[in-house]
């Protein structure tokens, strides 16, 4: 699983001009799956950003993480960051996973950020044309990736 997690002061997603989710400070958290994922990568993943120290503690330090500081977490699904661009101007997704496996993988990543966190997860829709809109507060910008778990 690869995920782009950004710091937000606030974000929405949006579907046909409705808005369907939104939170205010937080994580927004870009997620995508390939072939080879699975429900340890999940667990793996969702422990790391709930305790991600990257918000700032009273001395202006990150030092605290979205639970320390009550934030919210956003989670949409991005099969693009699986995006292979050797060859070529046109990126393959070959590595991304098919929705028959995506789908529940997402759903217990969502699950896992949940239970870790206490709170109900906003979410965009898998497979939707989404809109998204943040403020990015920073910008403080972390990509994760359970394959190198650096």
């Amino acid at each position: 699983m690869r995920a782009v997690i950004q710091r937000v002061k606030k974000a929405s997603v949006a579907i046909n001009g409705a808005v369907i989710s939104e939170i205010g400070p937080g994580l927004l958290v870009f997620v995508g799956i390939e072939e080879s994922d699975n429900i340890t990568d999940a667990e793996w993943l969702g422990n790391k950003i709930v305790q991600l120290r990257i918000f700032n503690d009273s001395n202006g330090v990150m030092n605290l993480s979205v639970m320390e500081t009550g934030g919210n977490i956003m989670v949409i699904s991005q099969f693009t960051l699986h995006a292979k661009t050797k060859k070529g101007n046109r990126p393959s997704y070959i590595k991304a996973a098919r929705p028959e496996k995506a789908i529940p993988l997402y759903e217990s990543f969502i699950k896992v950020l949940s239970d870790l966190s206490g709170k109900k997860i906003a979410t965009g829709e898998f497979r939707a044309m989404m809109n998204i809109e943040l403020i990015n507060d920073g910008p403080v910008t972390i990509i994760i990736d359970t394959k190198e778990k650096e």
